[in-house]
């Protein structure tokens, strides 16, 4: 509980939870089991910006300690480049891998380095390679 900043709310009942306190006891119970990889799907997807970015810098925070392999789906950009060590890029259809792109942010990181030229360069590149698929998706539907 402590690890994952619910100490204090062992004995909650979940309508006492916020959202993020939820997620915060999700990935808990994930943790649990001690698992070789953690499987992660849009698990942030719901919560408010601040609390979404609490929530990024905890997770990093667990990898920090656990060094745990951890496979995050996620449609945001910023969230998929700051969490990551490599980011996989998907067709649009069908869904398959179009482009790996390696981070080489250093670690430990804060939320300050997504103020950086690297990080921005790197959220630049997958934009583009996102926006690629979009338009081959527009493109394709037009022709149905």
């Amino acid at each position: 509980m402590e690890k994952v900043g619910l100490r204090g709310f062992e004995r909650a009942y979940p309508k006492a939870l916020s959202g993020g306190m939820k997620q915060r006891v999700a990935i808990a119970r994930a943790l649990a089991n001690n698992p070789a990889i953690l499987l992660l799907d849009e698990p942030f997807g719901a919560l408010d910006a601040q609390t979404r970015s609490l929530m990024q810098e905890l997770l990093t925070q667990v990898w920090e300690e656990l060094h745990i392999t951890i496979l995050f789906v996620t449609h945001d950009v910023e969230e998929a480049i700051f969490l990551s060590d490599r980011v996989f890029v998907m067709t649009a259809r069908p869904g398959r891998i179009k482009a790996e792109i390696e981070i080489p942010l250093e670690r430990p990181r804060g939320y300050e380095i997504k103020a950086t030229e690297t990080f921005l360069q790197l959220k630049k590149q997958a934009l583009t390679l996102i926006r690629e698929e979009a338009i081959k998706a527009t493109q394709y539907n037009e022709v149905d």
